[in-house]
């Protein structure tokens, strides 16, 4: 009996063993996104939740700079990050042949809409919201900020042409303001 309940015991301890190996198999850890690579195709929105805008379709047969911002109305994304885009919008359309300039953050489309206003940003940069994160998951730049309210964006910013990377700027601390600014797009 006792030889019985040990191969029984061995069996199970075994059949965990293969549960746990298939289970950390199907676990994948995220891998930021580099040059080379393909922008993830995900909703974002403008303006109100229902007018979605897909990251695949937004970026197709063009040339975009995309900026994340870890908040919306936070000091240095108000002062410094997205107003370097908006100021440098002209030039940097004529200049560096870039159709659309794109903001993102963690935060909802109204919200985004209401400070792209305060920020004179239509027609040079539009302001998408990722309410879930899920954008700023896929490029895995996600950083936690419990003070602006738990998950949110590093603050970064990339080129995208014809869905490929083709820059990538993130700031090494995640919101400092230095290589992600404007001023630095096409410097590399």
């Amino acid at each position: 009996m006792r030889a019985l309940s040990c191969k029984i015991l061995g069996r199970v301890a075994n059949s965990f063993q293969q549960i746990n190996s298939v289970r950390s198999l199907s676990r994948t850890t995220p891998v930021m996104v580099k040059v080379g690579d393909a922008l993830p195709s995900v909703d974002l929105f403008e303006d109100s939740p229902a007018n979605k805008i897909n990251t695949g379709d937004l970026v197709n047969g063009k040339k975009v700079i995309i900026f994340g911002v870890p908040g919306a109305f936070t000091p240095g994304c108000s002062k410094t990050h997205l107003p370097g885009y908006v100021n440098s919008a002209e030039e940097l359309k004529s200049k560096q042949g870039i159709d659309e300039i794109v903001c993102v953050s963690v935060n909802d489309p109204f919200v985004m809409s209401a400070w792209g206003k305060e920020h004179g940003a239509g027609g040079k940069v539009r302001l998408l919201a990722d309410p879930a994160g899920g954008f700023t998951k896929a490029l895995d730049v996600t950083i936690d900020l419990p003070p602006l309210g738990g998950v949110r964006s590093k603050r970064y910013s990339l080129v995208v042409e014809n869905g490929k990377v083709t820059e990538l700027n993130v700031e090494p601390d995640g919101t400092g303001l230095s290589c992600s600014l404007a001023n630095n797009i096409g410097k590399k």
